[in-house]
């Protein structure tokens, strides 16, 4: 049996290679295990699941797991949002929750999530002590489905409608169905389908959806990431449908994407500032924010406009949901789309965040770009984007040795006046912007990101990236 190593979220696998019904058992019991330690009795687990390969088996063998222990499961009763997963938890007063996902990897991957009493990810020191806590073989106690739903012990549940009244205070969502939108929506052929067309149709908003079948193999996308080129089918047919944005969920609905509606996509950094921005100018909210350092540095210029506090933390919700928690943060999120919200639970949510954008155009009457061309107008125009490289675990040290002693005074010509070790190794810019190389967590990938407000120096400055890895 292989050692299981939790990353960002928890742990993913390739299916029957890693990612084994043995390998859940194994990880659902350190899990048990690790909420017994911290003195917890009497207590409840949400189990979900999203639509890959046999999800609904893989959550219903670690709920099987968890009965053996004695401990209560509320099952959900079909694939369900990462997000409304997590609001479970509080909802039903659950220790936490284990989610089958893998959310945005590709369709050979799935995953085991977890989650903590607030509904958000667990810190990197409770992983740690979970991974400790996984038995070494698949000799795990087991109570079969049947005997443990006979004996009160697995519960299916249906977790929407609470979900949904959260989301009602959150946002007005009667504008927004009132205002006559054609709205794409593209789920990427994850949880997210549905979900949208249930909270803002009936009315004259119209949405398109599209890629909102079970699908696993995920077709005309290489995997339900939010991003370029696996959304430019969804984003076709914002231009092919005249219509006036483009909301976009991936797999497990957790991250966010945007199109607007020229059909142009708008960058996870992008729409974090707006996001922030909407919050702070439009609904006249105040409080921290919290971000990872992948992610944009128009927040800090938001930070000092607004007066508002502005935290930065390694990359993953495991160091967000905390800290959040920790100030009451406003807002949290990071580079990937994941943005999770004040009044909700700390953990990201793809359906409130597109609610958001689409509640900022209302509200403004503008189009997203000209709410793009609004953000600019505040904190000066910015530049991003990423590269990724698949990598050997030699090529990982190797990468991990060059930069650790990498010390340039130049990158693509512009002056290098600072380094942050914290999470891989972001190199600050002269003109603000930054460039990021830094190791994926959950996968076999260095990834080089750059932000600048100089649009001709992006390209640049990845190449000057991935040359100063050695890639």
């Amino acid at each position: 049996m292989k050692d299981i190593k939790f990353g960002t979220d928890g742990w993913r696998g390739r299916m029957a290679e890693d990612f084994t019904f043995a390998n859940v058992r194994r990880c659902t019991e350190g899990y048990a295990r690790y909420m017994e330690a911290l003195g917890a009795r009497n207590f409840s687990i949400v189990v979900g699941h999203d639509i890959r390969f046999q999800s609904e088996d893989f959550a219903a063998a670690a709920a099987e797991v968890l009965a053996a222990h004695g401990i209560k499961v509320w099952l959900t009763q079909s694939a369900t949002p990462t997000p409304v997963i997590a609001y479970a938890v509080p909802v039903h007063a659950a220790m936490g929750a284990i989610n089958i996902t893998a959310s945005h990897n590709p369709p050979y991957d799935n995953g085991f999530k977890v989650r903590d009493a607030n509904g958000g990810a667990i810190d990197p020191e409770g992983l740690k002590q979970i991974e400790s806590l996984i038995p070494p073989d698949d000799d795990v106690e087991t109570l079969s489905y049947d005997k443990a739903v006979n004996a009160g012990l697995i519960a299916k549940f249906d977790p929407a409608p609470e979900y949904l009244a959260n989301l009602a205070k959150l946002v007005n969502i009667a504008p927004i169905r009132k205002a006559g939108l054609k709205i794409v929506y593209d789920a990427m052929w994850g949880n997210g389908a549905g979900w949208l067309t249930r909270i803002l149709g009936g009315d004259r908003t119209e949405i398109v959806e599209v890629h909102h079948g079970r699908n696993p193999i995920f077709p005309e996308m290489l995997r339900p990431e939010p991003i370029p080129p696996n959304v430019d089918a969804g984003l076709r047919q914002i231009v092919q449908t005249a219509s006036s944005c483009g909301c976009i969920t991936d797999g497990d609905a957790d991250r966010c994407g945007f199109g607007d509606e020229h059909g142009a996509f708008i960058d996870q950094l992008r729409v974090y500032a707006l996001i922030a921005f909407y919050l702070l100018e439009v609904r006249g909210q105040r409080g921290p924010i919290v971000k990872t350092l992948s992610t944009t540095s128009m927040l800090e210029k938001l930070g000092k406009l607004y007066n508002v506090p502005v935290y930065e933390t390694g990359v993953g919700f495991k160091y967000i949901a905390p800290k959040m928690v920790e100030t009451d943060a406003m807002i949290g999120g990071e580079e990937s789309g994941g943005y999770a919200f004040r009044g909700n639970v700390p953990e990201r949510d793809g359906l409130l965040a597109n609610l958001y954008m689409l509640d900022f155009m209302i509200q403004t009457g503008k189009t997203p770009s000209q709410l793009v061309d609004l953000l600019f107008s505040k904190v000066g125009p910015h530049y991003y984007d990423r590269i990724d490289t698949r990598c050997t675990r030699e090529q990982r040290d190797q990468v991990r040795a060059v930069l650790n002693a990498a010390r340039p005074h130049l990158l693509a010509g512009m002056r290098v006046v600072g380094k942050n070790s914290t999470d891989g190794y972001k190199f600050m810019l002269d003109d603000g912007g930054w460039l990021l190389i830094r190791l994926s967590g959950t996968e076999p990938i260095v990834r080089v990101y750059t932000e600048t407000t100089r649009q001709e120096l992006v390209q640049p400055l990845l190449q000057a990236g991935l040359a100063l890895a050695g890639l």
